[in-house]
């Protein structure tokens, strides 16, 4: 669920708050305690979502689910890398969100404890909400029954759904930057956009990149947690996670060999202004060393007393710029 709603159950950080007996909701809206006194009995689970909660919320919720206080400063606190991390019977995992909001990309944090009897969420930033992911697992019960495990899959899954159209966003402008290289008139800020597309690119693969030995580890270890019917699905995030890892590693090869062409068009261009400034200083060297030649005041210089010697000069010196700017102009200088 987003911000807007953060009124339930009387709390403005507490987002939802739902107990589920083999697999199906108990009631809509309930009070932690209440959740916690349901928790006695057997086949029973609680999915509680909060959104970036004040320190109270969170002690509230470590002292009902017995959760450690170095686990409950790191959600509190947020900005964290991604990881999982054991504390006793709980596990507490960082995810790091990225979602596609129009044209821009929007990222945020969702941090998770995970108990035999719980899952918590505490969203942070502009991580995309649960409700409808929620709304939609209750729909299978069967597989809710499985308990809190499967509901980290889900979680999971939909965070690394999130950045497939991130990475084919950033795909289809690549390739509208890379149109752009080899037009005639280069913009100045197309630099400044692989930059920045590399950048959007570092953000994904620092967010997806962790998640291959997050599964791996509960792939492999914490059965109590994770039930053997359950680890399958793992498997399938697994190989999102590859694919979203593997298109942005690609990526950024070809951004850089971008910035490179880039990089060379510029230097090329600019080639081409330094040749055509020596082609045209080369042609005003033929006046120049004319009228130089002239301006030095020698007392006896017989030219001076031609009647014809001012139009033969001129002659002779548009004759020179002329030959030296077809031969300039044939060379590719001008």
């Amino acid at each position: 669920m987003g911000a807007g709603d953060s009124g339930l159950h009387g709390s403005q950080a507490l987002v939802n708050c739902v107990a589920y007996c083999k697999g199906r909701k108990v009631e809509d809206e309930m009070a932690l305690e209440q959740v916690c006194e349901l928790l006695k009995e057997p086949d029973t689970f609680a999915w509680i979502g909060l959104f970036e909660p004040d320190a109270a919320t969170l002690a509230r919720i470590a002292s009902l689910f017995s959760l450690h206080e170095l686990a409950v400063e790191d959600a509190q606190g947020a900005h964290e890398r991604p990881k999982l991390d054991e504390y006793g019977d709980t596990l507490f995992m960082v995810l790091h969100t990225a979602s596609l909001e129009g044209q821009r990309i929007e990222y945020g944090e969702t941090h998770v404890f995970l108990g035999a009897r719980f899952i918590i969420t505490v969203r942070h930033g502009l991580s995309a909400g649960y409700a409808r992911l929620r709304e939609r697992k209750e729909t299978v019960p069967d597989r809710l029954a499985s308990g809190p495990g499967y509901v980290l899959y889900t979680i999971l899954d939909f965070i690394v759904d999130q950045y497939l159209p991130c990475i084919d966003h950033l795909q289809a402008d690549f390739g509208r930057y890379e149109q752009e290289l080899f037009k005639p008139n280069l913009r100045e800020d197309t630099l400044e956009d692989f930059y920045l597309l590399k950048n959007e690119l570092l953000k994904i693969d620092a967010a997806a990149a962790p998640l291959h030995d997050i599964c791996n580890q509960l792939l492999r270890f914490h059965t109590d947690l994770i039930p053997k019917e359950t680890r399958i699905y793992y498997r399938d995030i697994l190989d999102h996670v590859r694919r979203v890892t593997h298109s942005a590693a690609q990526m950024r090869e070809m951004v850089n060999a971008a910035m490179q062409v880039a990089l060379g068009q510029i230097s090329i261009r600019q080639n081409e202004v330094v040749k055509r400034l020596a082609g045209w200083g080369a042609i005003l060297a033929v006046p120049t060393m004319v009228f130089s030649l002239y301006g030095m005041n020698f007392e006896f210089m017989p030219e001076l007393k031609w009647r014809g010697s001012y139009p033969l000069v001129l002659a002779g010196i548009v004759a020179g710029c002329y030959f030296l700017h077809r031969r300039l102009k044939r060379e590719g200088w001008l």
